[in-house]
């Protein structure tokens, strides 16, 4: 049913082939689209993609300004308008963060797993899941704005911990 099956995070990842294969790939998108992966989105983005976990704004602006001392938080506010635009990362709603996007030649349609312990977030294309899920949404006449569907839970490297306490949210 789901496309991708190595378990979050994956023991077998080469995260410097990840980095440098994410920012060729959003190099190649940019350019057949027309647009401009400045510096700075181009910066931004290759912080994002430091780690598979989900960044906030803010810490995008303290990982920034030591590359570029003038960065203020509209700089990364705009950069990650353009990133999201792009389909080249994800905003994490429950987390009020982003994460790189692993499927941006495809169309966004995907299911976030978010550990509640480490923050890893994984990306999944499960286009069946995404379409069953339209064809309900369809039946009830809604029009989408935005599909990605958040699962928190607790990644296989997480799983000896303690459960996390509950922050109100229902899963």
């Amino acid at each position: 049913m789901v496309a991708m099956t190595q378990t979050l995070p994956d023991p077998a990842h080469n995260h410097k082939l990840c980095i440098s294969q994410a920012l060729t790939t959003a190099e190649q998108l940019c350019g057949a689209r027309g647009v401009q992966l400045t510096p700075i989105r181009h910066q931004v983005l290759e912080l994002i993609w430091a780690s598979h976990k989900a960044v906030k704004a803010y810490e995008l602006l303290d990982l920034l300004k030591p590359l570029q001392h003038a960065a203020k938080p509209v700089t990364v506010y705009r950069a990650l308008d353009f990133l999201i635009e792009q389909g080249l990362i994800h905003r994490v709603e429950s987390l009020n963060a982003f994460v790189g996007c692993r499927c941006s030649d495809k169309q966004h349609e995907q299911l976030l797993l978010i550990c509640k312990h480490c923050q890893e977030v994984e990306e999944r294309y499960a286009p069946e899941v995404m379409s069953a899920l339209s064809e309900e949404i369809n039946k009830a006449g809604f029009t989408v704005h935005s599909k990605a569907i958040e699962i928190q839970g607790v990644c296989t490297a997480c799983r000896h911990l303690p459960l996390p306490q509950s922050n109100g949210q229902t899963t």
